[in-house]
Parts: C-alpha cells; structure tokens; sequence
C-alpha cells in the first residue's frame, strides 16, 4: 500500500477543514437570503413558466382548502394538538405552496419548521397505528413546495433543500414514534420532486440561452448584412469619385497650355492640384483593393461605367422584355443629376423593379418621376399580383440597400403595401439645381 506524505495529508485535512468551516456560510446564504433565487434572463424577464402563475394559483387554492380541511382534522383528532393550533399548522402548509410561488426559500422554511412542532405537538397523544405526521400531513405540501423551489433555484440550493427536509421529517418521525419508521418512502418523493424540478429548470435555463443566443446570431447577422450592402455602395460611388479626381487631374495638367504667358506661380499651383489630385486617385485605388477583396467578380473582368438615370429606359426595357408591364411617368424638367445622386436613383428604381418581378409576378408596374428644384421624387408601385410567388431562396438586401442610399444623401425613404394589395415605395432625394455654366456666346457679348 503506498504510502501518503505527511505534507500532502495535512494539506488535505486543512482543505477539508476549511470546506465544513464554509458550510454553515454557504447554508445561510443559500437558504436565508433571496440571492439563490433565479433572477430574470438576460431579456429582463423571469423564467416563462412564471408567466402561468395566475392559472396555478387557481387549482393550488382548491388543493389548498383540501389541505387544509384534512390536516386540521388529523391534528385535532388525531394528534390531539387541540383545534386551533391545529388550524394554523394546517394552515401554513395549506398556504405554502401558494407562496413557494413567489417566495419558494420562504415558503421552504414554512413547512420544514412546522414538521419538528408537530412531531413535538403529537408526541405526547400518538397512536402508534396511526401514521406519523411527515407521511400523512406534511410529505404532500412538503414535496410540492420542494418541487416549485427546485424550478427557482440552483442544484446546489436543491439539494441542501432536499437533505435538510428529509432530516426534519426523519426528526418528526422520531419525535412521535421513538424511532425512524418507513422513513423510504417520503425520501424518494422527495428526491424524484426535487430531481423532476432540477431537470425542468435546466431546459428552461437551456432555452433561455438558446433564444439569447439566437438574438444575438440575428443581430450579427442583419450587421453583417449590412456592411456587405455599404461596402458595395462604396465600390460603386468609388467609380463615381475616381473618375472626377481623373478629370480634375487631367484639367490641371492641360490648363497651362489654355492661357497666354501663364506666370510661375499659375503653373506650381496647377502642378500642385494635379500632383493632389493623383495622390487621391492612387488611395481611391488602395481603398477599392480592400473593398474588393472578397468580390466574386474576376479581377480581369471590365469594370463599366456606373448607371444614372439617363439609362432608365434600357432598364425598364429589359424589364419589359421578361414578360413585366411597366409604365414610367415624369413630371417637372429632366435634367442631370450629381453621379452620387444619379446613381443612387437608378439603383433604387432597379432595386424596386427587382423585387416587384420577384415577390409580384404578373403585377403591373408604374414608375414615376418627378423634377423638383431641389429634389428628385421616386415611386414604384405594382398592383396585386395575380399568383403566388416562388419561395425565395435567401434573405435579399434591396430595402436595406435603398434605406443605406437614401441615408447616405440625406433624403426620405418610405415602403409598404397599397390598399389594392400591391406595393410601393416611395424615396425623395436631394438634388439642388446646380447653375448652368455660361456659355462661350455670353462671354463674347461682353
């Protein structure tokens, strides 16, 4: 037999020492303070069984008036603890379950000390060929009260609910009968009670994370969502500004061969917007590389100029062409538009377009546009559609894309159904007038 260090033994009886010292601390803070029972979920409200608490009330008052109609028989009558002190045992354990509902540390204590005085109460006047009072009156609201504690509070409360209850009750039977007599069967009550409400309480606690959880996958997934819909913003307004830095580039490198005799200080500072005006181009470049990066698009594949409304016609053309009906009315005077605004207005009309093919089928479409001073006005709507639509096969990005554009300008967004059963959606979007350039004629007339 090997044997064991003196070190090692003594470390051993110091650490069970100090676990039985923290016995009586853990007891009173466990079973005499609240802080063991369940608080609410991560959502801010308590476990969903509590939510029926008004309809177990109802049955637990009938159980209840039972109760407490036959344990103040069997004290009175049986036990001889006289009728009204018959009447408040019975009482407080009638009531017990009632308030383990709320209170289930309490309504513990309540029926766990009354079973010691009715042990002390009956001794005197027992029959022995009655049955002790821990089976007959207290096991039923006992078990009851331990089985809603156990859904409230953690194992480890439980259990020492459990070992303290069956110690009371095992001191009643010996109060009342000089001995500990058919003691199994109220400690496997007990115990299945206990374990029947421990195993509850963990599928509710596992749900309760499984929701949370849930919440949060939803949450990173919308954001995540939505990263990818401004990250392809950005790759498309990246055309838009690379190609006005590559304009102003090349003005400032041709317009000292515009003017006669242009001074010095002219030409350093064109030489400057054009060296300025390059750098910007090469970090447009550096930052497009990043966006681009998990763009399934070959790399070797032409990048096309990016749409504005000039080409709405060949859009609702195409549209036209897969069997949809499209109308498109413009009110006020068409004129051009920032790229910004340009194409932020294309792709919202091909967005609602999209979708009015996909989620509409046989419905008719209208477009309609409007040129105001300072801003552009965009409606598509589409009647009911005459069949249902085919399942969908993931999650699309359109609305989230349109609210991300009209955002990014500062202007208004509106979406939802028609009365017709149709639907519409509706976007303004800034677009002051700019002043038109004057022309060469002018100048002349000067």
């Amino acid at each position: 037999m090997p044997k064991v260090h003196p070190v090692t033994r003594g470390k051993a009886a110091g650490r069970l020492r100090a676990a039985l010292r923290a016995v009586p601390h853990r007891l009173r803070e466990d079973l005499w303070t609240r802080a063991a029972e369940i608080p609410p979920s991560a959502g801010g409200r308590p476990p969903g069984w509590l939510e029926w608490r008004p309809a177990i009330i109802a049955p637990l008052v009938v159980l209840g008036v039972v109760l407490l109609a036959s344990g103040a028989n069997a004290y009175a009558f049986q036990y001889g603890t006289g009728m009204a002190l018959a009447l408040l045992i019975a009482g407080v354990q009638a009531a017990a379950p009632i308030l383990a509902l709320y209170r289930p540390v309490l309504a513990w204590w309540a029926v766990t000390g009354v079973l010691p005085l009715t042990g002390y109460l009956a001794a005197a006047r027992f029959d022995p060929f009655v049955e002790p009072p821990w089976q007959h009156t207290g096991l039923p609201t006992q078990a009851a009260v331990l089985f809603f504690a156990a859904l409230r509070v953690r194992p480890r409360v439980t259990v020492e609910m459990l070992v303290l209850g069956i110690l009371a009750g095992a001191f009643t039977n010996g109060l009342v009968s000089g001995g500990f007599r058919d003691d199994h069967l109220p400690v496997l009550v007990l115990a299945l009670c206990a374990l029947v409400g421990a195993l509850l309480r963990g599928r509710q606690k596992a749900r309760t994370e499984l929701v949370v959880q849930e919440k949060l996958t939803a949450e990173e997934r919308a954001r995540r969502t939505l990263l990818e819909e401004r990250n392809r913003i950005a790759r498309e307004l990246h055309d838009v500004v690379a190609h006005h830095m590559s304009v102003i580039s090349i003005q400032a490198q041709v317009a000292p061969h515009l003017a006669e005799n242009p001074s010095d200080e002219l030409k350093e500072n064109l030489r400057g917007i054009r060296q300025n005006a390059v750098e910007a181009l090469t970090e447009l470049r550096r930052v497009l590389g990043v966006l681009r990066s998990e763009d399934v698009r070959p790399e070797h594949a032409p990048h096309a100029p990016q749409p504005t409304l000039d080409r709405l016609d060949e859009l609702v053309d195409n549209v036209r062409g897969a069997g949809v009906p499209v109308t498109v009315d413009t009110t006020g005077t068409p004129r051009s538009l920032s790229p910004g605004t340009g194409l932020s207005a294309f792709r919202i009309v091909q967005e609602a377009l999209s979708n009015a093919m996909r989620h509409a089928p046989g419905a008719a479409v209208h477009v309609a546009l409007g040129y105001r001073p300072d801003r552009v006005t965009l409606r598509v709507t589409n009647t009911a559609p005459d069949r249902p639509a085919p399942p969908s096969p993931g999650t699309g990005h359109g609305l989230l894309g349109m609210h991300e554009r009209t955002a990014m300008l500062g202007g208004e967004l509106a979406v939802g159904p028609t009365p017709d059963g149709g639907y519409e959606v509706t976007a303004i979007l800034p677009a002051p007038a700019t002043p038109a350039a004057p022309s060469d004629d002018a100048e002349d007339t000067r």
